[in-house]
């Protein structure tokens, strides 16, 4: 064997592993709505479709030409193009939109609220998944029913103990099973396939045509069920930066498309033959003595399925912190080779709190799904236009084919979205008042941290002028032996932190460093564009690091790294000196006082900056001074 063919073997080898662990983490969700996909959509809150053949082949064609579209189409082909530098997900497909007008503004806007929708989805998911997987049970014993809740309640508890642990650990755990899972959905499917193989007429779209003539204003509420098959699309695209564009298409294509059509199709073919099957077609697919295997196996698929979303909302969560649109909290890297592998604990028990107070209030999977689906479809309505955006100014596309594109993506969004509106009253209220939530959350935040800027702003000096004033200032602060550290959000400008001591103690340190963190519009910054570094005299240094908005600032290391490359700083003996706002809540023009508190509230409970940027905490010197908001 030759070097290339070595070469290519491990490569193939890597994708073929890199595909298995997305397997087990982006497709859970998607992989596991054959358990109660095909029962809603004839069975659904607030509809009910009679099953007969012709309803069974149009709702067949409706949802393999879903697949074909949203997920195969739509977000594998198009929208995982607009990747920022590897990373996905709806924040950083906005990341990519230039603020320059109102429209875009509006835009931005819009793309915030997109993924303030996607926490609600990432808290029914668990919810909706593991009470469909235990509710299999009831099958195989109507005895059990009884315990479906608290089973699902200690299995969510246990899901979310796990995610400590990281998403690559988690991926080969879970890999293995999500393979087996999709081929037993394959091999439940192509039974009954064999025994009703008219059932692959479904494919010809003019069955789905003919479903909406034929059912009328009860098949557009139907088409609300019909869009549990692509749940998940969103967060494949989330995840991206957990593993990477290609390993998660090859794992989609190879595996779990075909398994899916497989299943979906497997339970039409059964429903042909057996309509009173609806009550639950995926658990009749298999034979009485393996209901109860399936069962266990379900339910690790839709732990599994759950996976998807939790990473996703850890992945926005980081970078609406980075690029300034949520308050610092603990961030645990799970991975030292892979930066988008990432652990919130916060995050990870609100979710789960969540998670079980829906289990119990809902109490089944048809319950819940109700409440499924609103997110999501408003979400991938606005992925839709925001990616027009990306491929007129980003890509260069012509307005003509840009159009068509996006029109023929639209008219399949908006059908999805209009038919889950419905379900507003019936529970699809919680996720928009989730989103509703976040999103005043996250625009309280940047407004407030704009507004802070502008009422310290006003005692600020540029550093340069600070500089030059020591050097002619017949009553210059006195020097004290060491290094002091400020940090500092503005690059060029003296930290109100340094003036209050000179001003107060009349005293500055030897060596001064004004380090101020940059965060970028791109994930990741180079380790040769990170540090930008200027001796400004008197023994004042301006030093900026360069983040992009998936990493987490390592202060310390990076003043080890510059330390060695010249900078005069002894990073063991320095002195880190932050400043700090006590915010006071007035009437001043600004924001609406319920805000200004919330954005107090928000503030306290922050993780501290010395914490979050790593420093020491025996060598940290907090200054606070007050604003008013």
């Amino acid at each position: 064997m030759t070097r290339d063919d070595g070469d290519e073997h491990r490569g193939k080898a890597a994708l073929a592993t890199a595909a298995l662990g997305a397997l087990g983490i982006v497709y859970g969700d998607i992989g596991t709505s054959p358990l109660y996909a095909m029962r809603e959509t004839f069975r659904g809150h607030g509809h009910s479709v009679v099953v007969a053949p012709g309803n069974v082949l149009g709702v067949l064609s409706l949802i393999f030409w879903s697949l074909v579209i949203v997920i195969s189409i739509k977000y594998l082909v198009f929208v995982m193009r607009a990747d920022n530098d590897g990373e996905g997900g709806i924040l950083a497909l906005t990341s990519l939109i230039r603020p320059r007008g109102g429209g875009h503004w509006t835009l931005i806007l819009l793309g915030l609220f997109g993924t303030a929708l996607l926490y609600g989805d990432g808290m029914i998911t668990p919810a909706i998944s593991v009470l469909a997987a235990v509710e299999g049970t009831e099958i195989a014993s109507p005895a059990l029913a009884d315990f479906v809740v608290p089973a699902a309640v200690v299995i969510i508890v246990a899901l979310f103990a796990l995610q400590s642990r990281g998403t690559a650990t988690i991926g080969k755990l879970f890999g293995p099973i999500m393979l087996a899972w999709f081929a037993v959905l394959a091999v439940l499917g192509i039974g009954q396939i064999v025994a009703e193989p008219s059932v692959l007429r479904a494919v010809n779209p003019l069955y789905g045509l003919r479903f909406f003539l034929q059912n009328g204003f009860q098949g557009f509420l139907a088409l609300g069920s019909v869009f549990l098959v692509v749940t998940g699309g969103e967060a494949l695209y989330a995840d991206m930066g957990h593993f990477g564009k290609r390993p998660i298409q090859v794992g989609w294509y190879a595996f779990a498309l075909p398994a899916l059509l497989l299943n979906y199709f497997g339970q039409g073919g059964l429903l042909l033959g057996d309509p009173a099957a609806i009550e639950s077609p995926f658990y009749r697919l298999a034979p009485d003595w393996g209901v109860l295997p399936l069962v266990l196996l379900a339910t690790a698929a839709t732990v599994i399925a759950s996976q998807a979303l939790i990473s996703g909302v850890f992945s926005l969560t980081m970078q609406a912190i980075q690029m300034g649109y949520a308050p610092r909290m603990r961030i645990v890297h799970t991975s030292a080779r892979a930066i988008g592998q990432i652990y919130l604990p916060a995050v990870n028990w609100g979710l789960m709190l969540a998670c079980v107070a829906l289990v119990i209030s809902f109490g089944s999977s048809t319950a819940l799904a109700a409440a499924y689906g609103v997110a999501v479809t408003s979400t991938m309505v606005i992925t839709t236009l925001l990616f027009y955006v990306v491929a007129r100014e980003r890509f260069g596309w012509a307005r003509v084919p840009a159009v068509a594109l996006c029109i023929a993506f639209g008219v399949v969004d908006v059908a999805f979205l209009g038919a889950n509106l419905f379900k507003v009253p019936a529970g699809g209220w919680f996720p928009l008042a989730v989103a509703a939530g976040v999103f005043t959350l996250m625009t309280t935040w940047r407004t407030g941290r704009g507004l802070v800027g502008e009422r310290v702003s006003g005692g600020r000096v540029p550093l340069d002028t600070f500089v030059e004033n020591l050097a002619t200032d017949a009553a210059s602060p006195q020097r004290v032996p060491g290094t002091a550290v400020y940090l500092f959000s503005h690059p060029g400008m003296t930290p109100p932190a340094l003036m209050a001591n000179v001003r107060h103690n009349n005293a500055m340190h030897d060596q001064v460093v004004v380090l101020s963190i940059v965060t970028g519009e791109t994930p990741k910054v180079s380790p040769e564009s990170r540090a930008e570094l200027r001796d400004l005299g008197a023994g004042v240094h301006q030093l900026c690091l360069h983040y992009g908005f998936m990493e987490t600032p390592d202060v310390p290391g990076a003043l080890r790294q510059e330390a060695s490359n010249g900078l005069p700083v002894e990073v063991r003996d320095a002195a880190f000196i932050l400043g700090a706002e006590w915010l006071a809540v007035t009437d001043r023009p600004g924001m609406a006082q319920w805000r200004e508190r919330l954005f107090a509230v928000m503030s306290r409970n922050a993780t501290p900056a010395g914490r979050y940027f790593g420093l020491p905490q025996d060598r940290t010197v907090i200054l606070a001074q007050r604003v008013d908001l």
